[in-house]
């Protein structure tokens, strides 16, 4: 079982701002209205295979 893919944590994901599709993927080079990774499921069946974790600096 693989664990859940949160986009917001991955390094191509990305918000649009546009109100009808908020939610973006560089990787797979689209905007939705749901998250990418739920596209990416219901589309193909699979889970996202492209995900990277975003590298976070310490901003202390």
């Amino acid at each position: 079982m693989q664990k859940r893919v949160v986009c917001q944590k991955c390094m191509h994901y990305f918000v649009t701002w546009e109100v009808n599709k908020p939610h973006g993927c560089k990787s797979y080079g689209f905007k939705s209205r749901t998250l990418p990774s739920i596209v990416v499921k219901n589309s193909s069946g699979e889970d996202c295979k492209l995900f990277i974790e975003k590298k976070f600096e310490n901003r202390s």
